[in-house]
């Protein structure tokens, strides 16, 4: 991994953008690595597109401006392709785009107009409603991007967000097993 990997999130409210860009972020410091986590959103509404971002280094990091190049673009709804430009910044040669979504590679490519060497597509949706019971595809995004770049080791991670979930879901096991096992899920789904 090079000194700082650069990530931006995309999705609408209500799809957990913004707690996937903090589950990640508060996953990495406990790894031991420097990180900004920050959502970036107009008026809060369900469904109105927001971006998170975040910045995980190996070193101190000074910079504090918005992710104008990231290395890797996560989409969570690949509505938005249609409305908001979500490769903007990703290089083709070296960045990645994950996409939840149900259509082929080509498909989302000729929304997209990207022609990136690194194009990740899973349904991260129905993974969500199979093992959560809702469709809100955050954590297997997370899956994913940790599948995708190897930022933190699978494990580590898993453990570290199941202590975050059994603080807030302490009475509702099966949202604690239910996210665990759609981690899981995508991140196999994208290292097969």
């Amino acid at each position: 991994m090079k000194d700082m990997m650069e990530i931006r999130w995309h999705g609408r409210g209500g799809q957990g953008a913004k707690t996937a860009a903090l589950l990640l972020g508060e996953a990495a410091i406990n790894a031991g690595k420097y990180v900004q986590a920050f959502p970036e959103y107009g008026p809060e509404r369900m469904g109105a597109p927001v971006a998170a971002f975040d910045r995980i280094a190996s070193t101190e990091i000074f910079m504090h401006s918005p992710v104008l190049n990231p290395d890797v673009v996560l989409v969570l709804d690949e509505t938005l392709t249609e409305s908001v430009d979500v490769t903007k910044g990703l290089s083709e040669e070296t960045g990645v785009l994950i996409v939840n979504t149900p259509y082929s590679k080509e498909e989302v490519l000729a929304r997209v107009k990207w022609k990136g060497k690194k194009l990740i597509i899973l349904d991260a949706s129905k993974i969500a409603l199979e093992y959560i019971g809702k469709p809100i595809p955050n954590t297997p995004m997370i899956g994913a991007l940790i599948g995708a770049t190897k930022i933190l080791p699978i494990e580590s991670f898993i453990e570290d967000t199941k202590k975050k979930l059994e603080k807030k879901f302490r009475s509702k096991p099966e949202v604690i097993e239910g996210n665990l096992k759609a981690i899981r899920a995508a991140y196999e789904e994208v290292i097969k």
